[in-house]
């Protein structure tokens, strides 16, 4: 086991936090852009502990992908054994068997360099990248872990996670402000350079978080007790604001955007020059504005991490025990959400395929209303007032549900007969037997009734099983609107355009002989991990020849699946 990374002041332990990377700065300097005396001090102390025998255990902070030979990968959450920390820019480290060179601004040193809390198995091996980065692993408190040390160290190891915490807040307020002073400001004066449409995508609702930020961190240092930090009280803050980190959901699903929006511009030497102006009118940090940007998608993915460490040192008596546990619950949770939500935008340019390829399509896009395949489906249908059972396609998107036919000869292709919008519509449960409304006798049925007038559309699955999948996929459809709206998600007309553009230069350069994408189909909301077609859909044993239409590539790729069997 590593030896621990401790100074000793007055016979006590005293962890050494190392510089943190979190927010794009460079391990060897200090927040206001200069290399202080402290640090440069820092600096040596790091490599003579590190040098004089001490192995020290950092955190990567985000992926590094080796481009030159001898430099170490490593994916965010890995934890890295520093060796040689002579140069403040590049560190010498080991992962595994491993070794080599990486930035150090791409780590962060574990606020606690104890025997008893590297994150280990029982069997002593290494937890996954996933298990250390979302602070599974390990991070409720146990006997080994936290009983059993002297209570003093343990409340100064809590007070050590405490004050990073702060430290790392009143730092992160700087950066926001810098960004919003410093960048945003100057730009929208530069009316000839950005337009409003540039701005959106580059800076996002960086504001917003600004704002939200600042509130946040003053009800934190009211909890702060600056006296005896172990004794504060954190957690009650989190569960507070629960609901204002959502913000950050619609800033993480624009940073992509935002990244290539400024690699366009950086092209054009007049950019590079105002924004390297704006960073020392600033007196900003040496790091360049796209660093600056990921910050605050660093941010909402450290809270978890950084809860999690706390939770570990904070016995179950302690006032803050159980805010801190459910504090812990709620930010990973919001990591989930916001992780799926960008899922779901990097989706969307194959639901954009998928309507290129049916034919005859009327109407809106479906991007203009919806993000997501919620289940699909070949199914019996009866509407109102023709009461003619016709065999239809359903696709179950959020918002709407959109009907299809196949072709008679080529069944594999698709041709557009409608939509059905589902927020103006109740799902009602038909039991088997004569149906009143329609005057027919049905099984495995349900019917979709217009909240507004009499309309009723009935729907027969062939089985009870498929039946029951439909029930649950509107069930999941309802559940995932009612999550969009509350923390406010939707697809920009800049994602948009750009997922029309990606398929218009698709079909060019693939011409009439589309190839499937890889697009994941529907999860089975009964049994989720499984994917599902219905079981109308199996593949065709006949070879037919080439069309001189188009294929429909969604369609293919789900027909090219096994049917989903009980």
């Amino acid at each position: 086991m590593p030896r621990p990374y401790l100074l000793m002041q007055n016979g006590t332990q005293i962890v050494k936090i190392g510089k943190l990377a979190d927010y794009g700065c460079q391990s060897g300097k200090g927040t206001n852009g200069g290399n202080s005396d402290d640090d440069e001090d820092d600096d040596g102390e790091d490599d003579s502990l590190i040098s004089g025998g001490s192995i020290v255990s950092a955190e990567a902070v985000w992926d590094h992908v080796t481009m030159a030979d001898r430099e170490l990968a490593f994916k965010a959450g890995d934890v890295i054994k520093v060796l040689d920390a002579s140069n403040k820019d590049w560190w010498w480290g080991q992962i595994d068997d491993e070794e080599g060179w990486f930035p150090a601004s791409f780590v962060r040193l574990w606020v606690n360099q104890e025997e008893n809390t590297a994150v280990e198995t029982v069997e002593g091996a290494s937890p996954s990248p996933s298990e250390v980065q979302n602070g599974h692993a390990d991070a409720s408190p146990s006997s080994s872990d936290c009983l059993c040390q002297p209570a003093q160290d343990r409340d100064q190891m809590r007070a050590n996670i405490i004050n990073e915490i702060m430290s790392t807040e009143r730092h992160y307020i700087k950066h926001l402000k810098d960004i919003c002073e410093g960048y945003f400001r100057q730009c929208k004066k530069r009316r000839d350079m950005f337009n409003d449409d540039q701005l959106r995508v580059i800076f996002g609702n960086i504001e917003d978080i600004y704002r939200f930020q600042m509130g946040f961190v003053r009800d934190l240092e009211k909890q702060y007790n600056t006296e005896e930090p172990h004794l504060s009280e954190i957690g009650p803050c989190f569960l507070e604001h629960q609901d204002g980190f959502w913000i950050y959901s619609e800033y993480c699903n624009n940073h992509v955007d935002a990244c290539m929006e400024l690699s366009r511009l950086m092209k054009d030497g007049r950019y590079q020059q105002f924004f390297e102006a704006c960073r020392l009118v600033q007196q900003m940090i040496d790091i360049a504005i796209d660093g600056f940007l990921l910050t605050p998608v660093q941010k909402i993915c450290k809270y978890p991490l950084q809860l999690a460490e706390l939770l570990k040192y904070t016995v179950q008596e302690h006032s803050d025990y159980r805010y801190v546990a459910a504090a812990l619950a709620v930010m990973r949770n919001v990591t989930q959400q916001i992780n799926e939500r960008k899922r779901r935008l990097e989706n969307i340019e194959k639901i954009a395929q998928w309507q290129a390829s049916v034919l005859d399509w009327e109407g809106d896009d479906i991007l203009d209303r919806s993000s997501e395949l919620v289940y699909t489906g070949e199914m019996s249908w009866i509407y109102q007032p023709y009461g003619r059972s016709q065999t239809r396609v359903f696709f179950l998107f959020d918002h709407q549900m959109v009907l299809c036919k196949k072709d008679l000869i080529r069944r594999d292709i698709l041709y557009y007969k409608g939509r059905i919008n589902m927020d103006r519509y109740n799902v009602v449960d038909a039991v088997d037997g004569r149906d009143d409304d329609f005057n027919v006798s049905v099984k495995n049925a349900f019917k979709l009734s217009n909240k507004d007038s009499d309309e009723i559309h009935i729907f027969l699955a062939k089985k009870l099983e498929e039946k029951l999948r439909w029930l649950r996929g509107f069930h999941e459809e309802r559940k995932m609107v009612q999550e969009d709206e509350k923390i406010g998600f939707e697809i920009s007309e800049y994602q948009k355009r750009q997922a029309a553009m990606t398929v218009r230069r698709m079909t060019k350069q693939k011409g009439h002989r589309s190839v499937p994408p890889g697009y994941p189909p529907p999860m089975d909301p009964m049994n989720p991990g499984q994917y599902l077609v219905g079981d109308s859909m199996e593949q065709s044993e006949f070879e037919f020849p080439e069309p001189e239409r188009c294929k429909s590539p969604f369609w293919q790729s789900f027909s090219r699946l096994t049917p989903f069997r009980k």
